[in-house]
C-alpha cells in the first residue's frame, strides 16, 4: 500500500509542468502555457469586438499586444476568476499622453460573467469582452492552478 501512496505522490508532482510564460496568438484566438520551450497546454480564447492591433486607447475593443506580467489574481469581480495583465506600461502610458488619450487598463485573463458560466461553450464562438482574454469557466479554474503571479505573458497577433 505504500508504494502506491509513493507512486501517487510521485505522479501528481510531474502532472503539472512549471509555467514560466503564457503565450497569446490573437489572430488564431489561442494561449499556450509553456515550460521551457515546450507547450504544456492550448486553450481557445477570445477578445474584445476589435481584436485586431495593438490596444491604443480606453474603449477601443482591443487587447494589447507586446510581453507583460501576470502581475495578481482576483476572486472577486464580474467575470469568474481572474489574473491581471499590467497594461499600461510606460511606453502605453506615453504613446496615449501623445494622443491625448486614456490608455484604459484592467486588462484581465478572466472566465465568463458571474452566473453565465452556463453560456462558455456559446460565448466562446465570438469576441465580447472590452479587450481582455476570456476562456471558459472550467479552463480559468485549470488557468488559475498552473499559472503563478509574475509569470511573463506574450501577445501577438
Amino acid at each position: 500500500m505504500k508504494y502506491i501512496a509513493l507512486f501517487i505522490i510521485l505522479f501528481s508532482s510531474f502532472s503539472h509542468a512549471e509555467v514560466d510564460l503564457v503565450k497569446v496568438d490573437k489572430s488564431k484566438n489561442k494561449m499556450y502555457l509553456y515550460d521551457g520551450d515546450k507547450i504544456v497546454k492550448e486553450y481557445h480564447v477570445v477578445f474584445g469586438a476589435n481584436p485586431k492591433g495593438h490596444k491604443q486607447q480606453e474603449g477601443d475593443e482591443k487587447t494589447p499586444e507586446g510581453t507583460y506580467t501576470l502581475d495578481y489574481k482576483k476572486e472577486d469581480s464580474s467575470f469568474y476568476r481572474s489574473i491581471h495583465v499590467n497594461y499600461p506600461n510606460e511606453i502605453d502610458k506615453e504613446n496615449a499622453r501623445k494622443k491625448g488619450v486614456s490608455p484604459g487598463g484592467f486588462i484581465m485573463i478572466h472566465g465568463q460573467r458571474n452566473w453565465l458560466g452556463w453560456l462558455g461553450p456559446i460565448m466562446q464562438n465570438f469576441n465580447w469582452t472590452d479587450g481582455c482574454i476570456a476562456l471558459t469557466n472550467s479552463e480559468m479554474d485549470e488557468f488559475m492552478e498552473r499559472v503563478k503571479v509574475g509569470t511573463k505573458i506574450n501577445i501577438e497577433w
